[in-house]
């Protein structure tokens, strides 16, 4: 059972990908990946690759990351 709530927490890829498409001309969001971790920053977003990079200025902080690692995102 726990399974299944875990899962209805967790957006499905294609959802994100949309989102993410979304938040490219947003100032900033908040991505909260699968690992546990939570990151504010502006978003560069590759569609064609799936991937992307969060940067956090104020933090001087900038994280790679695939479509896949992702579990919710915030705009």
């Amino acid at each position: 059972m726990s399974t299944t709530s875990k899962k209805s927490r967790e957006l499905v890829p294609e959802k994100i990908y949309d989102m993410l498409l979304n938040a490219r001309t947003a100032d900033k969001c908040t991505m909260h990946f699968k690992d546990g971790r939570v990151v504010n920053g502006a978003l560069i977003f590759n569609p064609f690759k799936g991937t992307g990079r969060l940067i956090d200025i104020e933090k001087e902080l900038s994280i790679d990351f695939a479509v896949d690692q992702i579990r919710d995102l915030k705009i």
